[in-house]
């Protein structure tokens, strides 16, 4: 398997539509073998000839479509994997620019763009000829610089959540930028939700409850060990999360915080570690792996950049107890990295309807399918 690392931003070709497909036979990257996982958990490879992979979105039909970085592809697997029925890769959009994001609904494929998000219309009957993107929002809030790239969902109220990232390590944004914000599907009826938000890669819905929960990746340059990023919870519409004045709930910031105290902003609900990179996150709600794991949320930590030593770089979990407690978390599969080398970063997370778990792997351009057997080692 050949490792790239994906472009950090840049402007792809003209929109082509023909899909293009390979099989792919399921087998263990070498790399595999290194990671760390508690007993009765495995990993092996789902697929690999995804460059790129970020986000992962399940459709009706068993299909697995997952955004990319660089790449500026988006894939579509199918198959089972086997002998019978090898994994195919189909590449059914390309030349967006930064499609991170994925979203299904209602039998369509939603994509996110820097500026934009597209739709795929009926993709999982025309697989092998995608229908041409329709742009369904135009014209969001962009200015150059960082963290233009979106992970997108549907919540639990039919709308298109969209977050819209700080330009910068830190800067002055305003409402306009550093915020989450929803939409109709058909991109009508736009409203900010939260603000003071740096760059949220990943957010999710509580089963019973309805409550959105999101990570946020905290600033650069403070150290090795500050800030956090960040846990967060929404409980209302219109709450500031404290970016650029306040970092980790308590950290003023140098440049910034003394025009706001961390006072008038929400907290996190938990700190996630320094420079992780907290990117997708989902609940569990599987029968497959262990009671604990039941509830909680699985966090994939894409790895810091510019730390000393590496942190980050593995999947975590995070527990809810029955009585409000939140974490801490705690490493699920751990050792995308060996001897300060990284030759993996998960990006995703999305558990399937047997109960295991895929990890999309931009670094590698691969997704890995984790699950759980009682009776193994």
């Amino acid at each position: 398997m050949t490792f790239r690392k994906p472009a950090r931003r840049g402007i792809m070709p003209a929109m082509m539509l023909a899909a293009s497909c390979w099989s792919v036979s399921s087998h263990a990257a070498p790399q595999l073998q290194d990671l760390h996982m508690p007993a009765g958990f495995h990993i092996a490879t789902y697929a690999t000839h995804v460059p790129g992979a970020r986000e992962i979105a399940l459709g009706e039909k068993g299909t697995v479509f997952l955004g990319s970085m660089g790449a500026g592809k988006v894939y579509a697997l199918t198959g089972d994997g086997d002998a019978t029925h090898p994994r195919q890769v189909r590449v059914i959009a390309h030349g967006l620019n930064l499609p991170a994001g994925v979203a299904f609904f209602h039998g369509d494929l939603y994509v996110s763009d820097t500026r934009r998000i597209v739709v795929l219309r009926g993709i999982e009957d025309r697989l092998d000829h995608p229908p041409a993107p329709e742009t369904v929002a135009d014209n969001l809030p962009y200015r150059a610089g960082d963290h233009s790239w979106k992970f997108i969902a549907f919540g639990p109220d039919g709308k298109l959540y969209v977050p819209i990232g700080s330009p910068c390590n830190v800067c002055e944004v305003g409402h306009d930028l550093g915020k989450l914000m929803r939409m109709n599907p058909d991109g009508t009826d736009r409203e900010d939700i939260a603000y003071g938000i740096r760059n949220s890669v990943g957010f999710t819905w509580q089963p019973h409850t309805g409550t959105l929960w999101f990570t946020d990746n905290g600033r650069d340059m403070l150290g090795d060990d500050v800030p956090d990023d960040e846990l967060n919870r929404l409980d209302k519409v219109g709450q500031s999360f404290g970016f650029p004045y306040c970092h980790q709930g308590n950290i003023a910031d140098p440049t910034y915080g003394h025009l706001h105290p961390c006072s008038e902003f929400t907290p996190p609900v938990l700190g996630l570690g320094a420079h992780v990179a907290a990117l997708g996150l989902r609940f569990y709600e599987g029968t497959m792996f262990p009671a604990p794991y039941r509830g909680s949320l699985l966090i994939a930590e894409h790895g810091s950049w510019n730390r000393s030593r590496l942190s980050g770089y593995r999947v975590v979990t995070v527990p809810f107890g029955t009585d409000g407690t939140v974490g801490p978390a705690t490493p699920l599969v751990d050792g995308f990295e060996q001897n300060q080398v990284p030759w993996g970063r998960p990006a995703d997370v999305q558990p399937l309807p047997d109960g295991s778990v895929l990890i999309s792997d931009d670094q590698a351009g691969a997704v890995y399918r984790l699950t759980y057997d009682a009776h193994s080692g």
